[in-house]
């Protein structure tokens, strides 16, 4: 497998291998704004965390994250390597969702520079690429405050479990992008008083 399972930590978060260890802590967290009622994303009910977590861990281009709250130790939400792309040394990082109580906060930024650090910097990845509903503004925003570039609208792009069809926004952070992405991520950190 590429990359092998690691997990990386930083001042406010950690990233670890998803696992049915974390299940009662997500099933918490999903329930904390509840998450699951969003119709323009597909994010699990207590109910069907432990097959969510069994699905991620399963699918081989895949590698599932828990993200945990290091003040807490406990997990607040989940992410993942996908589409992972050896050949091309290309990955995306999506399926990503925090409780309700974590987002706005320093957790994402620094999760998504921890993983990002490692795609260029340890796995030699020329692009990470991110996915989201067009009409998620919120991803939309999160997503372009990390650095990355929207590629384009990639139209009628799936089928979502409530019926509705998807238009995706893809964005990517190219390698010769990451050293400035880097700077302003650890910029943003340094500013957060949590």
């Amino acid at each position: 497998m590429w990359p092998n399972p690691f997990s990386v930590e930083g001042r406010h978060v950690a990233v670890v291998p998803l696992s049915q260890a974390h299940h009662d802590d997500l099933a918490e967290a999903t329930a904390d704004g509840d998450l699951h009622a969003l119709w323009y994303t597909t994010i699990p009910d207590a109910a069907g965390m432990a097959a969510e977590i069994d699905r991620r861990r399963a699918l081989p281009t895949m590698l599932p994250f828990a993200i945990l709250d290091k003040s807490s130790g406990k997990a607040i939400g989940m992410t993942t390597y996908m589409n992972i792309d050896k050949a091309s040394r290309r990955i995306e990082i999506g399926s990503t969702w925090y409780r309700a109580s974590a987002q706005r906060t320093p957790f994402n930024t620094e999760c998504k520079l921890l993983l990002l650090q490692h795609a260029f910097e340890q796995l030699d990845c020329i692009c990470v690429e991110f996915r989201t509903h067009v009409l998620n503004t919120q991803s939309r925003r999160a997503i372009e405050r990390l650095g990355a570039k929207l590629d384009g609208i990639l139209r009628s792009h799936m089928i979502m479990p409530n019926g509705t069809v998807r238009d995706t926004a893809a964005y990517s952070i190219i390698a010769s992008e990451w050293p400035a992405v880097k700077a302003n991520l650890h910029w943003k950190l340094d500013r957060y008083t949590t």
